[in-house]
């Protein structure tokens, strides 16, 4: 029997490394096709081929199109497909543990610079798929109110915001001003550089959320 459990550990580790491999090779066959061929033409079999998978394969891990591009999304946000939290990743650590609030929130626009530089051009194409990825898209909008409220939350709790504060309305309002519309509309749209987009959002989040500072006399 002392034979045998190593040997059955070994083989379940080998499953989990297979099934990883697999997982990574599909998500990257699917964005490949997708920015190739477009969400429509972009079938469930067709990534499977592309991922040297079966298309069950596929079904049984991801569950179908929309789960499978859900996960794409999920990983193209965070920057990996590590299974640790946003809120415990460094970059959201270090925002928290910030105590000066302006500082706090020019650390916060750098980092939704970056989920925007990576997240934009696939939320611009699934944009313009039609109603097909709605649920995609409305999922990730709500996933994104969620996380925008906890900060808001943790700025009200920390003393950031006014006495006069409605942090349900402040968090609607950190929703628009960072959200992907808005970046696209300002880099894509307008010509503004990352760099800019990312000094006018610190500012205007500073503007909105703060208190202003006294005047001096």
């Amino acid at each position: 029997m002392s034979d045998e459990t190593p040997r059955r550990t070994y083989n379940s580790e080998r499953r989990r490394e297979a099934a990883h491999r697999n997982r990574a090779a599909v998500l990257t066959a699917c964005r490949e096709l997708l920015f190739q061929d477009g969400y429509h033409a972009t079938t469930v079999r067709a990534v499977a081929e592309r991922a040297g998978v079966s298309a069950e394969t596929v079904y049984k891990t991801f569950g179908g199109k929309p789960g499978m591009v859900k996960a794409l999304w999920d990983i193209t946000l965070a920057g990996d497909d590590e299974p640790v939290p946003m809120t415990d990743r460094p970059q959201t650590r270090e925002i928290l543990r910030t105590t000066e609030p302006s500082a706090k929130l020019r650390l916060y626009a750098a980092y939704v610079r970056g989920i925007h530089e990576r997240i934009a051009p696939l939320f611009t194409l699934l944009s313009q798929a039609g109603p097909d990825v709605g649920e995609v898209l409305e999922i990730g909008e709500r996933e994104r109110l969620t996380a925008v409220t906890a900060f808001v939350t943790h700025l009200d709790e920390a003393g950031a915001l006014g006495p006069e504060a409605d942090p349900a309305h402040l968090a609607d309002a950190l929703w628009a001003l960072a959200g992907p519309q808005l970046y696209t509309q300002l880099t894509a749209g307008r010509g503004w550089s990352t760099d800019t987009y990312e000094e006018w959002l610190a500012a205007t989040l500073t503007a909105t959320l703060l208190p202003p500072s006294p005047r001096k006399r």
